[in-house]
């Protein structure tokens, strides 16, 4: 990676990064800092945890679609500063109906999908694969962060400080992306980030895919739904300050950050995936099962929260994976597009019914909740298929193959496709004549390398 692609890639997690360690600093502490404010409920409180799922699932695919029409920077610093005013109006809220009201156009800013696409803009084709996992890993430390760092700011300044806070990150995401983030010269037409309405259909008939989708869907359905309680219980049956939480979930997330790295490793090196992805949803259902039957214990509740983290943080780092495993060549940017939308419905849902549970049933309600998606997807888990063990490349063909200054036609893009699929361990091919590109499924286990490196470089 040159020097600056590696500051292109760089500069865009940290947009990434200050941008969702605002949205998740309000997880842990917002239900205990609006308790005064008019118009709290616990319903209103849920539904403002959610509130940005909302917006962000509605915006999250016309958003990238628009990025490929007037430009990715123009596109990404718009929705940073719709964030930042979101985030000021919510810090200047009196009411939960205005907090809600922050909270949905905070959400409004739906620029992930333009700024991997301009990540793809900014890196060649062999680099990509790496760039994405940098900007997955700044997203999981984000969430690590604003668990430990939300309470404390609430702790100072208070609600009205926390949002003030997202604003001051917003802020300084403007900032990179106007002093820091390089500007392209050409948009590139990427597969892996670019969302076709042509494959929605594909993508939304496939069983295998959708279950995941569903998957994501209840994960985050569940972790909003916590949150409507976890704080509150914390402070009044478990003893802690609320000031005192962020240490509590450092503990829980270092270890269960911890309890998965083994985890992950064993069930890629084994092939047995599905083994543990299914064994990770009934730890799931059993943290569920240990808070709603415990709720009257703060031992148990603790136990359970433990084990919800140690699953979640498996499933959430091996969805993705899966998702992009089972995507056709050339539509994981389709596939992920419309999983990043369930994730923030999931998110938005489970907020809201959360805190309406918890206003009419009590935690017990929200475990009822939680657990009716958790056992539906535990039951299409178990019935799913183990998945491919592919991984994708993208390969930039080499002038031996098209020579430079000419054009590829339909007819050449198919005979290049042809010949790459006759190699031992590629499973699939789509070639963009117009780009000189070819998105390949390959088993690494089995694939011939000489073979395909003459053929371009990955």
């Amino acid at each position: 990676m040159s020097g600056i692609e590696f500051k292109a890639v760089s500069s865009l997690t940290l947009v990434f990064v200050f941008r969702m360690l605002g949205l998740f600093m309000v997880l842990p502490v917002l239900v205990l800092y609006a308790k005064d404010m008019p118009g709290y409920t616990p319903a209103m409180a849920g539904l403002a945890i959610g509130a940005y799922g909302f917006s962000q699932a509605l915006l999250q695919i016309p958003f990238g679609w628009l990025s490929d029409r007037v430009g990715r920077k123009p596109i990404i610093l718009f929705g940073l500063v719709v964030f930042l005013i979101g985030s000021v109006v919510a810090a200047q809220a009196e009411t939960m109906n205005w907090i809600i009201g922050g909270r949905v156009l905070q959400g409004c800013g739906a620029i992930a999908g333009a700024i991997t696409a301009l990540m793809a803009d900014l890196t060649r084709e062999q680099y990509r694969a790496r760039a994405m996992a940098m900007i997955g890993i700044g997203i999981g430390i984000a969430f690590c962060l604003a668990m430990i760092i939300g309470p404390v700011v609430g702790h100072w300044w208070g609600l009205s400080g926390l949002f003030n806070t997202n604003a001051v990150m917003g802020l300084t995401a403007i900032l990179i992306v106007l002093f820091l983030v390089p500007s392209p010269v050409v948009t590139r037409k990427d597969l892996n980030t670019a969302v076709k309405a042509r494959d929605i259909q594909t993508i939304l008939t496939n069983s295998q895919l959708t279950r995941h989708f569903f998957g994501i869907f209840a994960l985050h359905f569940s972790l909003m739904s916590l949150f409507v309680f976890v704080p509150e219980f914390l402070t009044d049956n478990a003893g802690i300050p609320r000031e005192q939480h962020g240490w509590l979930y450092l503990i829980v997330m270092v270890a269960s950050f911890v309890s998965i790295i083994p985890l992950i490793i064993y069930s890629e090196r084994s092939r047995s995936l599905k083994q543990f992805y299914v064994l990770g949803i009934i730890i799931i259902m059993a943290a569920i099962v240990s808070m709603g039957l415990g709720r009257h214990s703060s031992v148990r509740v603790l136990g359970g929260l433990f084990l919800f983290f140690i699953a979640f943080n498996f499933l959430e780092a091996t969805l993705p994976s899966l998702v992009s495993k089972l995507s056709k060549a050339g539509t994981r940017g389709t596939s992920m597009g419309m999983y990043s939308t369930c994730q923030f419905l999931g998110a938005a849902l489970g907020g809201a019914m959360g805190g309406w549970a918890l206003q009419h049933a009590g935690i017990i309600g929200v475990m009822i909740t939680c657990a009716v998606p958790t056992t539906l997807w535990l039951i299409l888990s178990i019935t799913m298929k183990q998945p491919p063990y592919v991984s994708s490349l993208v390969m930039a063909l080499n002038s031996d193959t098209v020579p430079v200054g000419q054009p590829m036609d339909a007819t050449h893009a198919r005979s290049i496709g042809d010949q790459l699929t006759k190699i031992r361990g590629v499973e699939e091919v789509t070639v963009l004549p117009e780009e000189k590109t070819a998105y390949i499924k390959v088993n690494k286990r089995t694939l011939d390398f000489p073979a395909l490196h003459q053929f371009g470089k990955c």
